[in-house]
């Protein structure tokens, strides 16, 4: 059968705008003489429409979508996800599905069995799981449909839940001649090879041809990376569609494929998510200018040029906000970006109200010795002045602050944590030098002085980081362990021979500070466990 996952790139509840992407998904199809077109979970809605599928008004708005899309599968099958109520007797009233539709019918619908709810997901929360699973007749052939973790709870891999059900081995009993899954499967940055390996796994024990239709794009924090696949009954890869782009990928199954050896660059593929992740939340938000503040530090310059790269020079404004310790190379770093880059820049200094703050709260803070709160006062001027522009121009202001910071709490609450995104909020320090290494690979763009230099906030006389926090590579060892593997500090202290004092100390700065990051901007998820969504911790408790 000659098949075409179509990796379309969908809009949460824009139904019609994700009716002409399937529809042109069809027609591509059909011109390059597929039997079957396949699209994404949830292709028709969007993934994850969250709360919208508690309005009725949605679900029906949804099932009206699809009788659209019928009449134009004459002479083609296509199988879309999306969602429908069920008049089965259930603890919820509807279903994470696939439509399978044939020469102008809807054959029926393939529910979705296994519900992940963990880490980025909660569909138990809204969907009954499907009870039974079967095969298809598409042409001549006996098709499996199965959408997204109903193939991961075969794997290894699906640590978080224990299923009692396994479509993978229900499906192997009915001797399918391949299988098709329909996915919303985000990106992190080692995601793809698990993905792989578990349609691999469910290949090798169904016999059969498994093909993988992913979504891409940007939705919220979410990134999806696309990468749509097929593999052969032995689990070898046989066809990949591309990365971080729509892309129709065409998969003759009558024809024996040569394997295929696919190599993943971790650092481009964190580039390519992030610009993706900018680029669709602002196109699909409606905006389309964003303005930063530029230090002359490697975050805020690491920003500026992710941000050119997602929106085009001409719509990325750079503001230089300086102060009294303001290093003379540091303005010299952040012009030389704003050189490098093409972008407009404005300076403006906020010494003059920041002396104003200081006099104005003088008889507040009689016989009080400066602290951190003159020096946050600095960083919630430069917030006013980022936020009067956006609210003036109808910029949305990027946050700069990474993970390492954001863990400590080395962050200003309505200071620099202000704005709408917060584009790097997911990478470590060392992820952050990282990048900004890849991105000098062939020519300085970066300023290599503001990658050299110690890092520093400059709130204060020779201010470094280090004056307040371990070195960072020890601050990202212990997050690794402690955010993504939930390894207990006496387990991070013996791993990496630190003191016990001290990581218990980091611990308690990452839940200390809860409270400022559930007050931040939304953030781009790049890693197994981002602060900004799949983590929930109490702002008040007593355990840590």
């Amino acid at each position: 059968m000659r098949v075409l996952l179509a990796q379309i790139n969908p809009t949460i509840g824009d139904l019609q705008g994700n009716i002409d992407l399937i529809c042109k998904g069809i027609a591509d199809g059909k011109e390059q003489g597929a039997e079957l077109i396949v699209f994404p979970e949830m292709a028709l809605v969007g993934y994850p429409p969250e709360d919208f599928l508690l309005l009725p008004q949605f679900i029906l708005d949804a099932e009206s979508a699809l009788e659209k899309i019928i009449p134009l599968t004459l002479g083609v099958s296509v199988i879309i996800g999306t969602i429908r109520r069920h008049s089965a007797k259930g603890e919820k009233s509807i279903c994470n599905s696939a439509a399978i539709l044939s020469n102008g019918l809807l054959l029926g619908f393939q529910d979705k069995m296994l519900l992940p709810t963990y880490d980025v997901f909660d569909e138990r929360r809204f969907f009954e799981p499907a009870h039974e699973t079967r095969l298809w007749k598409l042409g001549a052939n006996q098709v499996g449909v199965t959408i997204c973790e109903d193939i991961w709870g075969y794997s290894d891999l699906s640590h978080h839940v224990s299923y009692s059900r396994n479509p993978v081995e229900d499906l192997a009993k009915l001797n399918p001649e391949f299988v098709v899954n329909l996915s919303a499967s985000p990106f992190s940055i080692s995601h793809f090879n698990s993905r792989l390996s578990v349609c691999a796994k469910a290949a090798q024990a169904l016999k059969c041809p498994l093909l993988l239709c992913n979504q891409v794009g940007g939705n919220d924090s979410l990134i999806f990376d696309g990468r749509s696949l097929c593999v052969d009954k032995n689990g070898k890869l046989v066809a990949c569609a591309k990365a971080f782009e729509t892309d129709n990928l065409f998969v003759d199954l009558s024809v024996n494929h040569k394997p295929l050896l696919q190599k993943n660059d971790p650092i481009r593929d964190i580039y390519q998510a992030l610009v993706l992740g900018i680029r669709d939340y602002f196109r699909k938000s409606g905006f389309t200018k964003a303005c930063l503040g530029l230090s002359g530090g490697v975050d805020s310059a690491l920003v500026a040029y992710l941000a050119v790269e997602a929106l085009g020079k001409e719509n990325v404004m750079g503001v230089l906000m300086p102060s009294r310790y303001s290093s003379a190379d540091s303005l010299k770093d952040a012009q030389q970006l704003v050189n490098a880059l093409q972008i407009d820049s404005q300076t403006i200094s906020i010494e003059g109200p920041f002396q104003g703050f200081l006099d104005l709260m003088s008889p507040s803070f009689i016989d009080c010795l400066p602290d951190t709160t003159e020096e946050n006062m600095q960083a919630r001027l430069r917030g006013m002045i980022l936020m009067s522009l956006s609210n003036k121009f109808g910029y949305i202001v990027l946050s700069t602050g990474n993970k390492s910071e954001l863990a400590m709490g080395y962050a200003t609450l309505y200071g620099d944590m202000c704005g709408g995104l917060a584009v790097i909020s997911d990478l470590t320090k060392q992820q952050v030098y990282q990048l900004s290494n890849w991105i000098n690979r062939d020519k300085e763009i970066i300023p290599w002085n503001t990658i050299k230099k110690a890092p520093s906030a400059e709130l204060r006389p020779n201010q470094k980081d280090s004056d307040s926090l371990p070195d960072y590579s020890i601050v990202d060892n212990v997050l690794q362990l402690y955010i993504v593997e939930h390894q207990s500090p006496q387990h991070i202290a013996e791993r990496f021979g630190y003191p016990l004092e001290l990581v218990n100390e980091l611990v308690k700065k990452i839940h200390r500070n809860e409270y400022k990051r559930r007050q931040g901007p939304l953030g781009l998820r790049v890693s197994d466990k981002a602060f900004s969504v799949g983590r929930r911790f109490p702002i008040v408790q007593k355990y840590i």
